[in-house]
């Protein structure tokens, strides 16, 4: 396929969004564009004391590939700019671009399906307990040898969800005419099967 064809995966963190995305975008032969690494790259770029709305514009693609990017304090950063309203414009553009490319995308986020690719083919909503998440990203963080505290976790995941879901500019919802794939009760492989059918129906 060389035509256009975008798939926007929209959901709260650690549903499982990124890792169905990967094997979508591996199944149909897309490139996939995880976009909270754009969001994390900017926090990073504030921790260290630059202005977020000038780290936004400045990005370069060489600051996605950092393993730093992956700490909880990386993403509670990129939750905090991801509500400035300046951040987001200065990522928009790239974002769509890359949406609209030839043989087709896979971009997930928070606000793919209902800001940034509005007229995506085909939209999911990848969703879990707030519970199940947590134990998710707490396992996560152990096996990276990192310290955790489940409590401590549940409540960021919380917290987070609460900044992503109530900003003003841009807040975390399905789309009108997203599939919902609630991955609480999901394996891996149960969910991505759920998505690529969802995306098969649409495909044809």
């Amino acid at each position: 396929m060389t035509e256009p064809f975008t798939i926007a995966i929209d959901g709260p963190a650690a549903a499982g969004k990124g890792t169905i995305s990967k094997a979508v975008a591996a199944h149909f032969n897309m490139a996939h564009l995880d976009t909270g690494l754009l969001y994390r790259a900017v926090g990073a770029r504030m921790l260290s004391g630059e202005d977020a709305v000038t780290a936004a514009r400045a990005l370069v693609a060489s600051d996605l590939d950092n393993d730093s990017l992956r700490t909880q304090a990386v993403a509670q950063a990129a939750s905090q700019v991801a509500v400035i309203a300046e951040v987001r414009a200065a990522l928009l553009d790239f974002q769509r671009a890359f949406a609209r490319r030839a043989g087709g995308a896979v971009l997930d986020g928070r606000d793919i399906g209902t800001v940034i690719c509005p007229q995506a083919e085909i939209k999911l909503f990848v969703t879990a307990s707030a519970e199940v998440r947590a134990k998710r990203r707490y396992d996560e963080l152990v096996q990276r040898g990192q310290p955790a505290d489940l409590d401590a976790v549940t409540a960021d995941v919380k917290a987070r969800d609460a900044r992503d879901m109530d900003r003003a500019e841009a807040p975390l919802r399905p789309a009108d005419d997203a599939v919902l794939i609630d991955t609480s009760d999901q394996t891996i492989d149960e969910a991505v099967a759920a998505a690529i059918a969802a995306v098969n129906k649409v495909k044809g």
